[in-house]
C-alpha cells in the first residue's frame, strides 16, 4: 500500500483532548478503509501566518498513514465536513519516516538551548556587542562627546548641529 504524511489545523477553540478525540476518529476511519496509522504526533498550538476563519492560531497535528488510495478520500472528505478542521494537505511519499519529524527535533532543540542566544552567545552572554544601555556616552559626558560621536562629526554626515 502507498504511503501518506496527512497534516491537519484545528481550530485554537477547541482543546488539546478534543484534538486527540480528532485524530483519533480519523485514525478508525483510516482502518476502517484497510490501512493503518503508523505514528500520530500533535505539534502544538501555533500562530498561523495569515488569518483563517477568525483564526490566528491552530492545533497541528500529522498522521503518517498507510492505506489505500480510497480510505485517504474518506478522510480528506471527513475533514471537509469537520467544522474543527480549518485546513488539511496530505502528500504521498515514498516511505515513512521512523523518528520524530523535523517539528519534534526542532522543538528539542529550543528546549535544550541548542541556538545561540540569551545566555551563552558569541558575546558572553550580553546580546549587542557587549555593552550595557547604561554604558552609552552621554551629552556633557567625555569632553562635550554626544552619544558617542562628536558635533563635528555629526555635521559632515548631515545631522547637523543642534544647539
Amino acid at each position: 500500500m502507498p504511503f501518506y504524511e496527512n497534516v491537519f489545523i484545528a481550530r485554537q477553540d477547541v482543546t488539546a483532548q478534543q484534538v486527540d478525540a480528532l485524530a483519533d476518529l480519523f485514525t478508525g476511519i483510516v482502518t476502517a478503509q484497510g490501512g493503518s496509522v503508523t505514528k500520530k504526533e500533535y505539534w502544538g498550538l501555533k500562530g498561523l501566518t495569515y488569518r483563517i476563519n477568525k483564526n490566528r492560531k491552530g492545533h497541528y497535528v500529522l498522521l503518517n498513514i498507510d492505506a489505500p488510495a480510497g480510505a485517504i478520500a474518506e478522510v480528506e472528505r471527513n475533514m471537509r465536513l469537520n467544522e474543527d478542521v480549518l485546513r488539511y494537505l496530505t502528500v504521498r511519499v515514498d516511505e515513512l519516516e521512523a523518528g520524530p519529524s523535523a517539528m519534534l527535533q526542532s522543538k528539542g532543540r529550543d528546549r535544550e538551548g541548542g541556538r545561540e542566544g540569551r545566555e551563552g552567545g558569541r558575546e558572553g552572554g550580553r546580546g549587542f556587542g557587549g555593552r550595557d544601555r547604561d554604558d552609552r556616552l552621554r551629552p556633557g559626558r567625555d569632553g562635550g562627546r554626544e552619544g558617542g560621536r562628536d558635533r563635528a562629526e555629526r555635521s559632515s554626515e548631515g545631522e547637523g548641529d543642534r544647539a
